[in-house]
């Protein structure tokens, strides 16, 4: 409770000072500082918002819905990096994003979550619908434009994203017309197996005030974001990060913090099937929605964004999600797989650090 107020309080601050920053012409570093403690703090509102609806709506709703106010911060930060024409930090972003849902929220959410329970299940059924889209939006969707590429030139490769981009956009609607519609029944039957014996908890918000709360901190984000992309080129140069590793590990860490918070406090709860989703489903949901959606946007930007990553950014997102696989495929976690996870994130940090 203490730490909800603190986050409150670091908000309530925060963006009013960011207003005041962006009119008296703050330095980079101090906007830069001021920006990211008011997205976390805003997340974590909005992860209180979210784990209230989760209540109300059940796992699988409650999770998309984190999943998409989550994503909806760092969707944000990365229209105004295209509007700056930051292209490299945007796609670096996307790739920080799969990773550090896939290693760092999951590891931890495994680890934490596995310190104060020996073992803890969730849904097998997920396990296997998700092992599967992502290997198709991972493997196949980002690795067919890189490779087909090489041989095309600038049009081409625009044109060839589009394409792309319109079918990963597709398939992930009709997953979810798949998972929330005609199929529902077989994933709700799933959900009551793993929570049959869990207690009822009150939801801390009504609806309607989580929604309105969504909402609100959702337009403070886009403020705050807004500010946030000004401050990159001047911290880049002041520490010697290069777009990579700003893109990857910071606007990612920054833009991912209301699922960051809210999948370690259900992993705590011992309501995995939750914290699984939010972590997985958002993975799923930056590579087969905002990643394309964003090629689709920069068109209308003075630079267009191809679907095309680097070698290293590839490597990093397909080791991600082979290693997620093979440990979720049992439906079961526990504190050291949640820490082999988190080390290879760590790996992946330090070579983006020195790329």
């Amino acid at each position: 409770m203490t730490l909800n107020k603190v986050f409150t309080i670091v908000s309530f601050i925060g963006v009013p000072l960011v207003v005041a920053g962006s009119f008296l012409h703050w330095t980079s570093l101090v906007m830069f500082i001021l920006c990211c403690v008011s997205i976390i703090g805003l997340s974590a509102i909005m992860g209180r918002a979210t784990e209230s609806l989760t209540i109300i709506s059940g796992p699988r709703v409650g999770g998309l819905l984190n999943a998409t106010f989550g994503n909806a911060v760092e969707l944000i930060i990365a229209i105004f990096s295209l509007k700056a024409g930051l292209v490299g930090i945007v796609l670096a972003s996307l790739t920080g994003s799969v990773i550090g849902n896939l290693l760092l929220v999951l590891g931890l959410s495994f680890f934490i979550g596995g310190l104060k329970h020996k073992r803890q299940n969730f849904s097998l059924r997920d396990a296997r619908y998700n092992a599967g889209l992502l290997i198709f939006a991972i493997i196949v969707a980002f690795v067919i434009p890189e490779i087909f590429s090489q041989r095309m030139d600038d049009r081409g490769t625009i044109s060839l994203s589009i394409g792309v981009s319109v079918i990963m956009i597709l398939l992930y609607l009709a997953g979810l017309f798949f998972k929330l519609v005609t199929h529902r029944g077989y994933f709700t039957g799933s959900d009551k197996e793993s929570h049959g014996n869990q207690e009822e908890e009150e939801a801390e918000w009504s609806k309607g005030k989580a929604i309105l709360i969504l909402l609100l901190a959702t337009a403070a984000v886009a403020f705050v974001s807004e500010n946030l992309v000004h401050t990159f080129e001047d911290i880049g140069e002041r520490f010697g990060w290069s777009e990579l590793f700003i893109g990857v590990i910071i606007v990612a860490i920054v833009g991912n913090a209301a699922e960051h918070a809210s999948a370690l406090i259900l992993a705590v709860k011992n309501k995995m099937d939750v914290s699984v989703e939010i972590a997985v489903g958002s993975t799923l949901q930056v590579a087969m929605f905002v990643a394309p959606a964003l090629v689709l946007i920069s068109l209308l930007m003075p630079v267009q964004m191809p679907l095309v990553f680097t070698v290293a950014e590839l490597v990093a997102m397909i080791t991600a999600a082979l290693l997620t696989i093979v440990i979720t495929l049992d439906g079961e976690s526990n504190w050291f797989e949640g820490l082999t996870l988190l080390a290879a994130y760590l790996i992946m940090g330090i070579g983006f650090f020195f790329l």
